[in-house]
């Protein structure tokens, strides 16, 4: 990794210099700089976590003044219990997943000598903007130099300090493996964003991560694609056979888990005929974790019956906004729905396509659910909170896609690989193959994939 300060356009091209070496590489040289790179992130632990409290002071003050909200203090946080560890196990877990660079996914016989196949390869040079989280930079560098991808990283001011330490611990460790210096980039100033995503033809992909406002400016100002979620609004379904254990389980962990994270629980759907059952039930837990509920007029009127007076008390009423609204903290809003029907196309309507849930005990009204629901992950019976790289069991992830296009939900390894079509011959020419006398035919007889 390097600090540096070049033009947007050196600093491109020094990308797409190096991810021509990368993509070369051996998976044992690539795994040997993961290696480095996690021995460095340990072995400087107490100095990164020195610079990271340093932010949190200034970032503390930028709460209180109003200028910073508490779920970015949150994500800024890497002395959080088990956050640091997260991060050194993210690094060690991708080293051990399988190349996603040079697999065969199809082999085809065109005729006698000449083959066709399918190969997975990097997708080039990434452009990952960043605010908060300053473990990130470890997180892409590692998933970067395993999938053979050249990453320029840009952070927000909120975690100066964290990203320059871990930017120079990281560049330190890099330097000596066989991985070029310039593969991963950390820009310092925020001018050379904007020139930066005018580098399309440099550039491959923008990946980024933080606010609605940092999601929608990129895509608004770039011609290079763009992976992202401009908002985690995740709904949860109370289906009227919900079994009340497993509601409760599920909504509590969902919502109150990490508030603060795009994959926690935003609104809650109740099936009018789990109103009185089951909704008080899982109420009563979420109250009891500091939830405060915004409760349309029938679940309203339902918990007031079923709550303490103090329990009522916390109740709100709510807002036609509150449906479109990510909260991102211990505020969630719930709606009365009619039936399965209704609450598929609500979702469809208010959700961003990240992660929708239902608590059902019915097979079939879990498959019409999940069939149904337009989003990257849709869950039965479990906590949004599984929408993760990490849990998914792809070691880290550079992020949350809600595209249609290349690749949905936790980005891994395999998100960030494209293919390319290679064909090995002898000579074979196509004027060769043509209908009538003297014409070639193709054989386009499938081969094993080896």
């Amino acid at each position: 990794m390097s600090l540096t300060e070049s033009s947007a356009t050196n600093i491109a091209k020094a990308g797409s210099f190096a991810s021509r070496q990368l993509a070369i590489l051996s998976e044992l040289d690539r795994n040997e700089a993961l290696t480095a790179l996690h021995e460095a992130l340990l072995a400087n632990k107490n100095a990164i976590l020195e610079s990271n409290a340093r932010d949190l002071e200034a970032a503390k003050q930028s709460v209180a003044g109003g200028s910073l909200s508490h779920s970015v203090l949150k994500r800024l946080d890497l002395s959080r219990p088990g956050k640091y560890d997260d991060m050194l196990q993210g690094i060690l877990s991708v080293r051990g997943l399988r190349d996603p660079i040079g697999n065969v996914t199809l082999r085809t016989l065109l005729d006698d000598g000449l083959t066709l196949e399918k190969v997975s390869c990097p997708i080039g040079v990434l452009l990952i903007i960043f605010e908060a989280r300053p473990e990130v930079i470890a997180n892409i560098a590692a998933l970067s130099i395993k999938s053979g991808n050249a990453a320029i990283l840009k952070g927000g001011k909120e975690s100066t300090e964290s990203f320059v330490t871990i930017a120079n611990v990281i560049s330190e460790a890099i330097s000596k493996t066989r991985v070029p210096k310039s593969a991963v980039q950390l820009v310092k100033t925020r001018a050379a964003v904007s020139d930066l995503l005018a580098q399309d033809s440099l550039i491959d992909l923008v990946i980024p991560r933080g606010s609605n406002e940092l999601v929608r400016s990129v895509k608004e100002n770039t011609k290079i694609p763009v992976l992202g979620h401009a908002d985690g609004l995740c709904s949860a379904f109370i289906n009227l056979d919900a079994d009340p254990e497993i509601a409760v389980n599920v909504i509590v962990d969902s919502k109150t888990d990490y508030p603060a994270a795009c994959n926690s629980l935003e609104t809650l759907l109740i099936h009018e005929a789990a109103l009185k059952n089951v909704f008080p039930l899982v109420a009563k837990a979420l109250i009891a974790k500091g939830v405060s509920l915004r409760c349309d007029a029938p679940s309203k009127t339902a918990l007031e019956e079923n709550l303490t007076p103090t329990e009522a008390d916390t109740l709100q009423d709510a807002q036609g906004s509150d449906f479109d609204t990510e909260f991102i903290d211990l505020t969630l809003a719930v709606k009365t729905i009619t039936d399965i029907e209704a609450a598929i196309a609500h979702v469809n309507s208010h959700s961003s396509k990240h992660t929708d849930i239902i608590v059902t005990k019915s097979e079939e009204a879990a498959n019409l659910f999940m069939k149904g629901i337009d989003s990257a992950g849709v869950f039965w019976n479990a906590s949004t909170r599984f929408a993760d790289g990490m849990r998914y069991g792809f070691g880290t992830e550079v992020g949350i896609s809600t595209n249609k296009i290349h690749s949905r939900g936790p980005v891994g390894l395999d998100g960030l690989t494209i293919y390319k079509y290679l064909i090995r011959g002898n000579g074979h020419r196509a004027g060769d193959y043509f209908e009538g006398e003297g014409g070639r035919k193709y054989k386009h007889q499938n081969l094993q994939i080896l």
